[in-house]
């Protein structure tokens, strides 16, 4: 999470514009009438926001103006599908917005690397998933899991330091040369953490997920010879 004083004005109303952007084509996009009349999807949605908002308040806060947290969006788009990830991711924000925890002027920009590109590429990837439609439920935990959680992680840390380059206001630290070695460290857990969220509801709550095909997945195969199977 990047602070106000270290991004240009410039930068501040571009990242509003364009999370005011991705905000609307979600509400655009949202299944409401599904929300409204189904209790479960909403207990769902309202815990997500609760457990992404505890979540992103565990967070090493620096000096300089930057803060480390876990993001947990990958998990929080496989449950709840894109336009209502990107609008939970929104509203943990504006929790921490009235906790005094985050700048209104940085919202946009942090919105768009906290929320909106873990949900880009999660989504991606649950789509070339679903294209191919595999059978094997390690695919869908690894490909849609941790993969993306690791893959989300590492573009968040990367567009943030983009951010930071172009607009100066942050001196670089000296070990940026070793920085390829401390990747892993912000990957792996982000993955595990993601990874095991979604392998734990497969288990448990498949119906929860929104992009699980639980008749695909858990459907029991067939067995020559048998009742249910081809002789």
């Amino acid at each position: 999470m990047i602070a106000s004083e270290l991004l240009l004005p410039t930068s501040q109303w571009l990242g509003w514009l364009l999370y005011a952007a991705v905000l609307g084509w979600a509400l655009w996009r949202s299944p409401w009438l599904e929300l409204f009349s189904d209790q479960r999807r909403q207990h769902l949605l309202f815990g997500t926001v609760l457990a992404l908002f505890l979540l992103w308040l565990v967070r090493r806060d620096f000096a300089s103006g930057l803060s480390f947290h876990f993001i947990g969006m990958t998990a929080v788009t496989l449950l709840l599908d894109w336009p209502l990830a990107v609008l939970g991711g929104f509203a943990a924000q504006l929790g921490l917005l009235a906790l005094g925890r985050l700048d209104l002027f940085a919202l946009g920009v942090n919105g768009m690397l906290l929320v909106v590109v873990p949900v880009v590429i999660t989504e991606f990837c649950a789509l070339q998933v679903e294209r191919r439609q595999p059978r094997n439920l390690f695919v869908y935990i690894f490909c849609c899991g941790f993969f993306p959680a690791a893959l989300a992680a590492l573009a968040c840390l990367l567009g943030g330091l983009a951010v930071l380059w172009h607009d100066g206001l942050y001196a670089m630290p000296p070990w940026l040369d070793d920085f390829v070695g401390y990747l892993w460290l912000v990957m792996f857990p982000e993955a595990f953490i993601n990874g095991m969220l979604v392998t734990g509801l497969v288990v448990f709550y498949p119906d929860w997920l929104e992009t699980f095909n639980r008749t695909r997945y858990l459907s029991a195969p067939w067995k020559d010879g048998g009742p249910d199977g081809p002789p």
